[in-house]
């Protein structure tokens, strides 16, 4: 039975296999991702005309990952994380797959209708960091969750780089170049669906509910039981906001770094060199992450996130022709980003009961990936109209309730 309960001597291979199908997915998704993601504002601005409308490709990619959060957790609470998984990754296969078509129709509408599906991908990713964390033991939950987001590593870094393969290799089918990524992605988006589907037995959340008695009730599992665990813990509402805030300042920068290179005389293969980067500083370091947020504390690693991303900020929006101050830069973002998603995943896992954590877990991905979108969106705008030092400032900014809350739940505790 899904739901059963092993026994303690278990637990531990039970973990090591969850992992190695999480990580074996992870690589899967996180190449998949990647490799759309680092052409996606090049491909809108191609396709509309203008670089004001470029930031909302990955804006509708981050809006599909929010809006498949609040099903998919309510699809895992009731069935566990191996059908929620799937679910997203064949969602992203189809959101790709519609990207294409997209592309070759030069429809700007079919193109945003496509990123939003591709964004489900997204959401696979997230969650799995959760499904990592059902079965870790608290004093080693953080570095569970890192150990997930690490994996993501592999793919991620590698993506941005077979970008430019993969536009080549469709140049014989009347798809534009850019599109070609999003074909491949498809297709990995798929595998990732298979092994998930065939390997992730038994289910890491049925069986974490199984060994818990207070979560054998569906009673506090609704997404109304989520938003009053969060009301009623501070510790939870500042994790909440920790990885709002990264994950929105992260976004915002990121997808129009590809636009600045471009003005500044960047080809294809440069940008990707620049955006792998970005992702090996998000997920490479992520298991010293879960390491200092085990044994420093989940504070002190919410801290180093706000100084990281206010430093990589100051560097790539003072940076100008230099393409190695951006690559520094965009580095540095995606390490505070690494800091702020990790620490601040750990503190909400730790910070509210187990029966509704679920819930709150989709929560989080639905608050961070809206005030993603929101930030992606305005993204553009504010490079079109302002320039993207501005933006970078405007990313440092968002910093500062992050920052406050952590400096008084930490006098709070002194």
């Amino acid at each position: 039975m899904p739901g059963t309960a092993p026994g303690v001597s278990g637990l531990p291979a039970l973990r090591r296999r969850v992992n190695a199908v999480l990580i074996a997915s992870q690589i899967l998704g996180g190449l998949g991702v990647a490799t759309g993601v680092a052409l996606a504002t090049v491909l809108a601005q191609e396709i509309s005309g203008t670089e004001a409308l470029a930031g909302l490709a990955p804006t509708a990619s981050v809006a599909g990952t929010a809006l498949l959060s609040v099903p998919l957790a309510a699809l895992m609470t009731a069935r566990g994380r191996r059908p929620g998984l799937v679910l997203a990754y064949a969602v992203g296969a189809l959101g790709a797959g519609v990207v294409v078509v997209a592309a070759v129709a030069g429809s700007f509408p079919l193109l945003l209708l496509g990123m939003a599906g591709f964004g489900a991908a997204s959401s696979a990713n997230l969650q799995a960091r959760f499904a990592a964390a059902d079965l870790a033991e608290p004093e080693h939950r953080a570095r569970a969750i890192s150990l997930v987001v690490w994996a993501t590593t592999i793919g991620a870094v590698l993506g941005p780089n077979i970008a430019a393969p993969a536009g080549h290799s469709v140049s014989g089918l009347g798809i534009p170049a850019a599109a070609g990524p999003f074909l491949w992605a498809a297709g990995v988006f798929l595998a990732a669906a298979v092994l998930v589907l065939v390997l992730l037995r038994p289910d890491p959340l049925l069986t974490a509910r199984a060994l818990s008695p207070e979560d054998r009730s569906p009673e506090g599992r609704s997404l109304r039981a989520a938003v009053r665990a969060v009301r009623d813990s501070p510790m939870a509402r500042l994790a909440l906001v920790t990885v709002a805030v990264s994950h929105t300042s992260m976004v915002s920068i990121m997808s129009m770094t590809p636009v600045a290179l471009g003005h500044h005389g960047a080809g294809i293969e440069l940008i990707g060199l620049v955006i792998s980067g970005h992702i090996a500083g998000m997920y490479a370091f992520a298991p010293l992450m879960g390491r200092l947020a085990d044994r420093l504390g989940r504070l002190s690693v919410i801290g180093l996130a706000a100084g990281l991303i206010a430093v990589a900020a100051l560097l790539a929006g003072t940076a100008g022709a230099s393409h190695g101050r951006t690559a520094t830069g965009l580095f540095l973002l995606g390490l505070g980003w690494s800091a702020g998603l990790v620490a601040g995943s750990a503190l909400l896992t730790d910070s509210v009961p187990q029966p509704v954590r679920a819930a709150v877990q989709g929560l989080s991905d639905l608050t961070m990936n809206t005030a993603a979108g929101i930030g992606g969106a305005a993204a553009g705008l504010v490079v079109a109209q302002a320039g993207y030092p501005w933006l970078n400032a405007l990313g440092a900014a968002l910093l500062l309730p992050m920052a406050a809350l952590t400096v008084r739940r930490a006098l709070n505790r002194a």
